[in-house]
């Protein structure tokens, strides 16, 4: 069954993991390259799996990964984890993120984990709906063709 309400949805336990194909670029980069001030052999771009995770609510990067991607962190905030912890992390630079031919950017959650989780801030704005029954991401099937996102 499809899930049109994403935020509502909490992952539990027993819940299949579904992992994505993601393009990670630093969003900083890419300007500097559109100005002319960085050759765009330059810019820092990883693709890797990714965790889809519509209770978390930002996107999530392993600080080795923030590292390559040369992301430096903008400030620090609190997060609060499902199991009740609370711990200051780094908001990274804002990064671009691709999937499935969508495009989304913002700045992601840095911690010590070892995963990528694309959160429901960019799940929303990408238009996707997570297929539970199928273990992937579909595109909107109100707008499959291309993003509407919620304002």
């Amino acid at each position: 069954m499809l899930d049109f309400n994403r935020s509502r949805r909490l992952i539990s336990e027993n819940d299949t993991e579904i992992k994505v194909q993601v393009k990670l670029i630093n969003e900083i980069d890419e300007e500097l390259v559109s100005r002319g001030l960085l050759n765009s052999d330059q810019v820092h771009i990883l693709e890797t799996e990714a965790l889809v995770d519509a209770s978390s609510i930002r996107t999530v990067l392993p600080t080795k990964i923030a590292e390559k991607l040369g992301l430096d962190i903008r400030r620090y905030e609190t997060v609060s984890y499902a199991d009740g912890r609370e711990e200051t992390v780094g908001l990274s630079d804002p990064i671009i993120i691709q999937v499935q031919g969508r495009e989304t950017r913002g700045g992601a959650v840095v911690t010590q984990g070892s995963e990528v989780i694309i959160g429901l801030i960019a799940l929303e704005t990408l238009d996707f709906v997570v297929d539970y029954e199928n273990r992937c991401l579909i595109p909107n099937p109100k707008h499959p063709d291309y993003p509407v996102f919620r304002i």
